[in-house]
């Protein structure tokens, strides 16, 4: 005999009319936003990866001299402030051919200068006096394929040099402490090594990628949680009679699984279709050295498939988790009564867990890695915690109310203290999120120094014959600028102690643009190099944390919004009988209306000032880690945040101010129903 359970699932779920219909298209527009965002944040983690695995070949993997075939030497130069990676490469004579870099077809012969498009485009929309005239002048350029380029927008030249060039010689190779990533020489035999290293300005990405990763898929969990219990009141009633009329515990689960997943695969397939055919856009969003290639942020059907799945089983297990009751107690359900309290357990499961948190982090030494498992430790934690404070905080209101709006909200709390925390949890986990990004210390100051355009020489003779030659050559470029040799031991300037000269630009980025390219014969294969140069270790952190911050946060309130509106409106629809029992009673509709502000503002402000300010105590020890000082004018940007974060929250949960008053318009039918 076959299962009765598929076409009474199919039967009760056409018959639950406009409010099931309006309540299945909730959960399925949640599961797609959860779906979308959660492909997004994995797109970008491995897509951070995969580009810097294609800059690994840029940075020189020495072998012993018998081994070698070539010679590699990487320096970086800087045009309007954008990094510009030079790779030098010298075929040793009599020894076996080297094979091609990545995005070459052939190893660069002499003369010949290849360029990334994004390069190619710059020098010729640039005057040459300020670009081009920095590398050799061949009869044509070639050009490298994307297999060599992390980014569509990375400006990168390879360089087909003589080993006798002075681009190849050891002291081309740096020695300054800033050179470690941009300036490197070494003797190769090839481009993949056994321990690749990337380029620096994309070894960070994917960690800090993980980070804000890390930060949202909590929120997102939330979303597609509460996707799961929406409708769940008349869901429980529906199946609480279906309990009585003779039908089984498992055929109640089977039911709930069957149309929570019908519904849940639906919704996630949308958002996971949505990311495919957003692909193009999304590659064109800019992060560290530019926008991507399409495929690296394409997942893959493996985790294409594993987060359809994976949101559509969250909404599944949530919808059935709540079916509990209705299985053992399903006349309590028909009755709505028993409400739903939370144990003590959550408190010492808390306690322990942010004990360990604070133990962990106390005199820092923390890698970046321990610190992302310490954070979604503390995110785990705190979803257990966040009911029971609501349960308790209701109670307390409910003791010390002073007006009809807030006993009920208190009632409300206490009554149902998960569903309370569902609504205010997505913005209370972002206040974590603000409170981290806002007052990170990672601003660096090279003002000091701007202007400035640095000359390296074997000693302080050479600096002095070589400003002479500045000075003529500064003179003939049209640039106005102050050519001095420092002392070895002043170290307040991009130098920091190392011979050589320093001309002192005037006339703004272009000036300084035009000097670097006249001094470059000074070099003697280093090219000069100016603040950005200095900067740029610390500067990438900056840019890499800054990027994520801004993305994480904005990301986490409109999911905390859209995770807050969609509650609201399921509840409205799961309590109509209650609104409209109340509003036969002679309840007015703004009374009933405060009472649903009420219900979330109390837990928000409790809850979200607590998560806020571990926020900024994680900030605190990632700053130790980082070896930087604590960002105090980020105070007034984190109060924008909440504020604008809360305002979000109020707006999404008056969007469902017009159903709050459809369902109690006819307040006796509602109330039958």
């Amino acid at each position: 005999m076959p299962s009765p359970v598929l076409p009474l699932t199919w039967h009760l779920t056409r018959s639950s009319g406009r409010r099931g219909l309006q309540s299945h298209l909730l959960a399925a527009g949640a599961a797609a936003v959860g779906a979308f965002v959660l492909l997004v944040m994995i797109a970008v983690s491995l897509g951070s990866g995969e580009r810097a695995d294609h800059t690994t070949w840029r940075t020189p993997a020495a072998v012993p001299a018998g081994r070698a075939t070539a010679v590699q030497a990487l320096t970086t130069t800087y045009v309007r402030h954008d990094p510009v990676s030079v790779v030098s490469l010298a075929q040793l004579p009599g020894r076996a051919a080297t094979p091609a870099p990545p995005g070459l077809s052939t190893f660069p012969k002499k003369g010949e200068v290849y360029l990334s498009p994004a390069l190619a485009d710059l020098i010729h929309k640039l005057p040459a006096s300020q670009l081009a005239d920095r590398l050799p002048k061949p009869a044509r350029y070639g050009t490298i394929e994307a297999a060599g380029l992390a980014s569509p927008d990375e400006l990168v030249a390879v360089i087909g040099r003589a080993p006798s060039d002075p681009a190849m010689s050891e002291a081309a190779g740096g020695g300054n402490w800033f050179d470690e990533g941009q300036t490197e020489r070494a003797l190769v035999s090839g481009f993949s090594a056994a321990k690749p290293r990337p380029s620096i300005f994309t070894g960070s990405d994917q960690q800090t990628a993980l980070m804000g990763v890390t930060l949202l898929v909590a929120p997102v969990i939330v979303l597609s949680a509460a996707a799961g219990r929406l409708g769940a009141a008349r869901r429980e009633q529906r199946l609480a009679a279906l309990r009585l009329a003779g039908a089984t515990p498992r055929q109640i689960l089977a039911m709930t699984a069957a149309e929570s997943a019908t519904v849940g695969a639906a919704g996630a397939l949308t958002g996971a279709l949505a990311y495919a055919a957003l692909l193009p856009a999304l590659a064109r969003i800019p992060y560290g050295i530019g926008g991507w290639y399409t495929g690296h942020l394409w997942v893959g059907l493996p985790w294409f498939t594993a987060v359809v799945a994976a949101v559509t089983a969250l909404i599944t297990v949530s919808a059935v988790s709540m079916l509990r009751q209705v299985a053992t107690s399903p006349l309590g359900v028909a009755q709505q009564a028993n409400p739903r309290r939370t144990r003590m357990i959550r408190l010492v499961l808390f306690a322990v867990v942010l004990g360990y948190v604070l133990i962990s982090t106390q005199g820092g030494g923390l890698t970046t890695r321990q610190l992302i498992a310490l954070l979604a430790l503390f995110y785990g934690a705190f979803w257990l915690f966040g009911p029971w404070v609501v349960d308790r905080l209701g109670r307390i209101a409910g003791r010390f109310a002073r007006s009809p709006a807030t006993l009920l909200a208190a009632r409300r709390l206490s009554d149902d203290p998960r569903g309370a925390w569902r609504t205010v949890s997505g913005l209370v986990l972002a206040g974590f999120v603000a409170g981290f990004f806002a007052v990170i210390g990672l601003d660096i100051d090279g003002s000091a120094h701007q202007g400035q355009v640095a000359v390296v020489t074997a000693d302080s003779a050479a600096a002095r014959h070589a400003a002479t030659e500045a000075r003529t050559l500064l003179r003939e470029a049209g640039v106005t600028a102050k050519v001095d040799v420092p002392s070895e031991d002043d170290f307040d300037s991009v130098l920091s102690g190392s011979p050589g000269l320093i001309a002192h630009v005037s006339g703004g980025q272009e000036q300084v643009d035009t000097a670097v390219t006249a001094l470059t014969p000074l070099g003697a294969g280093r090219l000069p190099f100016t603040q950005d140069y200095v900067s740029a270790p610390d500067n990438v952190i900056a840019d890499r944390i800054g990027v994520v911050g801004i993305a994480t946060l904005v990301m986490s309130f409109l999911v905390a919004a859209a995770s807050a509106g969609l509650t609201a409106a399921a509840n409205v629809l799961d309590r109509r009988r209650v609104y409209g029992l109340l509003r036969l009673a002679g309840t007015p509709l703004r009374l009933l209306d405060r009472a649903r502000v009420r219900e979330t503002v109390l837990p928000l402000v409790v809850l979200a000032g607590g998560t806020t300010g571990m926020g900024v105590y994680g900030a605190y020890q990632f700053n130790q880690v980082a070896g930087v000082s604590m960002n105090t004018s980020g105070a007034v940007q984190l109060a924008v945040c909440v504020a604008v974060g809360a305002l979000a929250m109020l707006t999404a949960i008056g969007c469902s101010r017009p159903l709050l008053r459809k369902v109690t318009t006819d307040a006796p039918q509602t109330a039958a129903d």
